[in-house]
């Protein structure tokens, strides 16, 4: 809705019962500031009192609804008990207690939820939002692969695209996609004035007045098409595998990483959720999750440092089924936390969606049964009502088979099956020190470097928990989750009320270092965290005594450009709190 109404309510001023509704209208006006807005969702059933006691001391009727208020403002416009009576029916029906329950018996997606599981959640989103697609890397994949399949999108006003043709073959593959289940979906046009990548470019910021752009994110339509004919050319290329290379890696183990997919589906065969995972599997046969965009971190090998792997590619252990130790990664662990995920939200909302069913079409159910035993009494008195019974009678006949379609529809939504998790690639990890092995250019890191480093991490996070804690902090290390960062501190409330969690990634250097090496995925969290995102600098010195940590907030301030696998970065800049 775009332009202004006016609802013109023909109630007399400076009458008892222009009182009354002027005083609804201002508790109307309180409480939905208070509710967001949301009070229209439940404005019919503020009035309805349930089983309150209708009669009051003197014998006469309660009023129930507001037409009840109104009638009794004009009938008793000179009684004050009346008066007070009214007032009170209307600070009780919008009182905010009230008006909070019948959203929550109304609401099919509200849960009820402890403090704790309140906090779990909005942790879990807060790790979604940092894994989330850049705009950016959405822009650079469909800029090449629409051209590649014959498309032309042509730069306009900053940020935003001007698309001048799209093929038949993409359009084609929109109806193919969709087929009968486009329902409110707009199908792939052959041109568009305007598209854009990123929410901010959808209005031009020098020129108000021009078009909106369209926003072409992953679920717009052409992107599904663009994305689906991609896959169809290309697909087999990720079953073939790459060969990669960890520059942040200076030991000499290779290892494999493995690409799966696993679907949840309900009843009915429709996809619910769709999870992509990575599991990398170590020449010893030891698996681990691998995070959720590990290849972001990795370059591809060049043709000269390929022919130096041969050994690599020759031994025993890449020739035993690794393929099926992902596998069972992923089923044992992975597999179970995504459908019980999407389980507990399935079930959960259908309950509450047949809970509603039952109750809306039951009442209009007893109403028409109450109607047709009416009209059976005016027949036994005599009067022609057949064609009003028989229209009664088939409304109850459609209600009663509407609700057992709809008992039946819901009960088999609840019916969730689990998918086997599917190996799409995998790809061969090489560690940049390896390949300097090779090279001549110096030994890779031995068990006694890693050892030494690994000390040097745990002391850097020793240090920033340490600190956290002192300050009041509730403190967790989530570095083993690969979400983005290593420490998440949850500070004290301050007045009642909690403020954001510090998401804080910690790096740990020796005395004396002057750089530090930062991945292309820890640069993107950081950008999508913002001000949540806190990276500590905590230098070692040999005797095990730490400086710092220090902290820099908005480390980096653009993500990495595509194809960049790690960055270094003065620390004598970092700490001087220089953007990067």
């Amino acid at each position: 809705q775009t332009e202004v109404c006016h609802l013109w309510n023909l109630v007399a001023k400076e009458t008892r019962e222009g009182a009354v509704y002027h005083r609804l209208l201002e508790k109307l006006a309180i409480e939905c500031e208070a509710l967001n807005g949301r009070v229209f969702n439940i404005l019919g059933e503020v009035f309805d009192f349930g089983d309150d006691d209708d009669t009051t001391a003197d014998g006469s009727q309660r009023p129930r609804s507001l037409k009840d208020l109104l009638v009794a403002a004009i009938k008793y416009n000179d009684r004050d008990d009346v008066k007070a009576r009214l007032r009170q029916r209307i600070d009780h029906a919008f009182d905010h207690d009230h008006l909070k329950n019948l959203l929550g018996r109304n609401a099919l997606a509200e849960q009820s939820m402890s403090p704790e599981r309140l906090f779990a959640v909005k942790e879990e989103m807060e790790k979604a939002e940092a894994r989330r697609l850049q705009p950016c890397f959405v822009r650079a994949f469909f800029m090449r692969a629409f051209v590649a399949l014959g498309g032309a999108i042509h730069p306009r006003e900053p940020g935003r695209y001007e698309i001048t043709f799209v093929p038949h073959e993409i359009r084609e593959r929109d109806r193919r996609i969709t087929g009968r289940n486009r329902r409110e979906q707009e199908p792939v046009l052959k041109r568009y004035d305007r598209v854009c990548f990123e929410r901010e470019a959808i209005q031009a910021a020098d020129n108000p007045g021009t078009k909106p752009a369209v926003l072409m994110h992953p679920g717009h339509p052409l992107m599904l098409a663009v994305t689906d004919l991609v896959l169809e050319r290309h697909a087999n290329l990720m079953r073939q595998g790459a060969i990669f290379v960890d520059p942040a890696d200076d030991g000499s183990a290779p290892s494999l990483l493995f690409l799966l997919t696993h679907e949840v589906k309900g009843g009915d065969g429709i996809v619910l959720s769709k999870r992509m995972q990575f599991v990398r599997v170590k020449p010893d046969g030891t698996a681990t999750f691998a995070g959720w965009a590990p290849h972001l971190d990795l370059q591809p090998i060049s043709q000269a440092d390929r022919g130096r792997i041969g050994d690599v590619l020759s031994e025993d252990w890449l020739r035993t089924d690794l393929e099926a130790t992902a596998v069972s990664l992923a089923a044992g662990s992975l597999v179970p936390e995504h459908f019980q995920e999407v389980s507990a939200r399935r079930i959960d909302h259908v309950d509450r969606t047949l809970a509603a069913v039952n109750t809306r079409l039951t009442d209009e159910i007893n109403f028409q049964s109450d109607r047709a035993k009416k009209l059976r009494d005016d027949k036994a008195a005599g009067k022609d009502v057949a064609r009003h019974m028989e229209n009664v009678n088939r409304t109850l006949k459609d209600l009663q088979a509407r609700l057992e379609h709809r008992r039946r529809e819901l009960l088999a939504m609840k019916q969730i099956h689990n998918g086997t998790p599917v190996v799409l690639g995998g790809a061969l990890v090489v560690p940049a020190g390896l390949l300097r092995e090779l090279k001549g250019e110096g030994p890779a890191l031995t068990s006694v470097d890693a050892a030494a480093r690994t000390k040097i991490e745990r002391l850097a996070m020793q240090a920033v928990m340490n600190l956290e804690r002192s300050l009041g902090c509730r403190v967790e290390d989530v570095s083993a989750l690969k979400c983005g960062w290593d420490v998440t501190s949850y500070p004290p409330a301050d007045d009642g009320v909690l403020p954001l969690p510090r998401h804080i990634e910690v790096k740990g250097r020796i005395a004396g270092a002057d750089t530090i090496t930062v991945t292309f995925n820890e640069v993107t969290y950081a950008v999508n965290q913002a001000d949540k995102f806190l990276l500590a600098i905590v230098f070692v010195n040999p005797d095990d005594s730490v400086d710092g940590p220090h902290y820099v907030a908005n480390p980096f301030k653009r993500e990495p450009e595509s194809g960049v696998a790690s960055i270094n970065y003065s620390l004598k800049h970092l700490l001087a709190g220089r953007p990067v």
